[in-house]
């Protein structure tokens, strides 16, 4: 898959994991300089190279010892020069070359420090604290893979070791390598079934892949080993939101707030919503306060606030808070971000893309901002902007799957069917598994006119994810537009409406199917309840209007076919055929 960033801060969670487990890095076990010659002796001339060489160990052990008394002190880039002496005149000590690597990782010099720490590994490849020092620092220089491959050699040499199962389960976390991850811990449970960060990145894990009963269980656990373990309790609280138990959600998140009530705006506001949700105004309101008492207008802080109001509706009130903070901290691009995101829900397009183009290539929020700035455009119909824009962010960050997805869609607008597709082709090359972007492949080729290869590609989907509610609507729909296969479109659209329940556009797929079997008493029920939850889409108004034409219920038809009319579908004259048939019916009626 793209490449999952499990934990927000997941570098520095691995830095803090290797300080915790390998303190540090002061001697490597197994390697020994050669001890120099004791006290003066007479040299035979055939023996005289053998001495020299006894010699050269000597000097070497000379200026490792002041290495160490420079670092020491904190003065490595002497420590660097001493070691570098030590190293000429003993090219075949792997305890120099990794002594010299963790000096020059002291300086940050990592790169250098790798070639230093290889060749220790190459001279002693059965050294476990020397292959560990290695995986550190190819981690350190953002190669993931070589630090697996090192960490997992250490592990072959030392398969109980605890220490560097956790390094290596973190680094694949952080890789997004969630099945190795979860190998991994669980034979960390099994070694040591206490340890409650194994239980922790367990429950974390299961939580993102989706395992939500595997991932409730693991959490619980780390809360029973450690019942103030605060990313537990978040994450448990997070698990329960969305598996829609807002009560038990909000218990936890308040135990939360109990036990760290400083610096917990996130969790605060995550309360606000979950109290609205519930009704319970009261409270969300004293959350809010309690939001307004901890920070000051300007501050970060408040960002949580503009938030909140963003997502009652309270928009004017959100881009107060917002345009706040960013008038005193330019370089808060979250916040910067949502204060587009308000301007665009006001309806000022021109005030978000002037904010959104505020936001640097250095911030997380570029690649967002880009593609929402392409999406703005979009919708003003600026498709070569829009266009350059994305292949501008591939260039940087081609990784991002979701670029070409927006990229494919504004083609789309375009109707550029081929290049489209194209476009998709170069995200699959990435993740050739990636279910949206083969489900968009097979919308393209519905569009194209190729209705056979869309449902290969949606079936495709169903073999990679058998619960994409979305292929399983569009096959079920595919056969229902045709009349055909209607029973197996009726199970495929009901169990999408079981992953999907409020969407109004599966619900519209279900009444169409009833439609075609002319049970037209239950298409209508069906085809209201989707008008309820979609009041804006052209075809669900339009489905309407057609069952009831069929229950010659001709006013209301009418009433549908008018508002299909003025939400602009895509085949505007039929649907004024419609309405001028249904017209005449209502003149003959009277």
């Amino acid at each position: 898959m793209k490449k999952t960033m499990l934990f927000k801060h997941s570098k520095l969670l691995y830095r803090v994991i290797v300080l915790l487990f390998l303190g540090l890095f002061a001697g490597c076990s197994g390697l020994e300089l050669s001890k120099p010659p004791k006290g003066d002796v007479a040299v035979p001339a055939e023996k005289k190279h053998a001495y020299e060489g006894k010699d050269n160990v000597q000097k070497a052990y000379s200026d490792f010892l002041r290495a160490s008394l420079e670092a020491a002190k904190g003065d490595y880039e002497k420590a660097e020069t001493n070691l570098l002496e030590a190293i000429k005149n003993d090219p075949e000590s792997p305890y120099l070359y990794l002594k010299m690597a963790i000096v020059l990782k002291n300086l940050k010099k990592y790169k250098d420090a790798l070639v230093y720490a290889d060749k220790g590994v190459t001279l002693a490849p059965k050294n476990v604290k020397a292959r560990i020092l290695l995986a550190d620092l190819y981690s350190f220089t953002g190669d993931d893979d070589h630090a697996i491959e090192q960490y997992q050699k250490a592990l072959d040499l030392d398969p109980k070791n605890r220490r560097i199962r956790l390094l290596l389960t973190t680094i694949l976390i952080r890789k997004g390598s969630s099945p190795a991850a979860l190998e991994n811990l669980e034979i960390l449970i099994r070694q040591n079934p206490e340890l409650i960060i194994a239980h922790y990145y367990r429950g974390r894990i299961n939580l993102e892949m989706g395992h939500y009963p595997e991932a409730e269980e693991a959490l619980l656990k780390a809360l029973e080993l450690n019942n103030t373990l605060e990313p537990a309790l978040f994450d448990l609280g997070t698990l329960y939101q969305v598996t829609d138990k807002p009560e038990k959600a909000v218990e936890t998140y308040e135990r939360l707030v109990e036990i760290y009530p400083d610096n917990n705006i996130a969790t605060k506001e995550r309360l606000v919503n979950l109290y609205l949700k519930l009704g319970q105004k009261e409270k969300a309101e004293r959350q809010m306060e309690e939001i307004k008492r901890d920070s000051k207008p300007g501050e970060p802080g408040r960002r949580a606030l503009g938030l909140i109001y963003l997502r009652q509706g309270r928009v004017d009130e959100s881009i107060n808070e917002l345009d706040l903070i960013v008038s005193a901290w330019p370089e808060d691009h979250k916040s910067r971000y949502y204060l587009a995101t308000a301007y665009e829900e006001k309806g000022d397009t021109e005030k978000a893309l002037s904010h959104l183009r505020l936001i640097t290539h250095q911030s997380t929020y570029y690649i967002n901002s880009q593609m929402h700035i392409a999406h703005l455009l979009g919708i003003q119909k600026k498709y070569g902007e829009a266009i350059e824009i994305l292949e501008k962010a591939i260039l940087l960050e081609k990784e991002r799957i979701e670029l070409y997805h927006v990229l494919s869609s504004i083609y789309e607008a375009k109707e550029e069917y081929e290049k489209a597709m194209e476009v998709i082709k170069e995200g699959l090359k990435l993740d050739e598994k990636n279910t949206e972007l083969i489900f968009r492949m097979g919308v393209l080729l519905d569009k194209s006119g190729d209705r056979a290869a869309c449902l290969e590609q949606m079936r495709r989907v169903l073999e990679i994810n058998p619960d994409h509610a979305d292929s399983l609507n569009y096959i079920g729909y595919s056969y229902a537009e045709e009349g055909i296969r209607l029973d197996e479109a009726m199970d495929l659209i009901q169990k999408a409406l079981k992953l999907k329940p409020g969407s109004g556009y599966i619900m519209d797929s279900l009444g169409w199917v009833y439609y075609q079997k002319g049970l037209y008493d239950q298409a209508a029920r069906h085809l209201e309840k989707a008008a309820t939850l979609t009041d804006d889409d052209p075809t669900i108004n339009e489905h309407l209007g057609d069952v009831y034409l069929k229950l010659k219920r001709h006013k209301a038809a009418l009433k549908h076919y008018e508002k299909s009319l003025a939400l602009k579908p895509a085949d505007e004259k039929k649907i004024k055929e419609k309405i001028t048939e249904v017209r005449r019916l209502l003149k003959h009626e009277n």
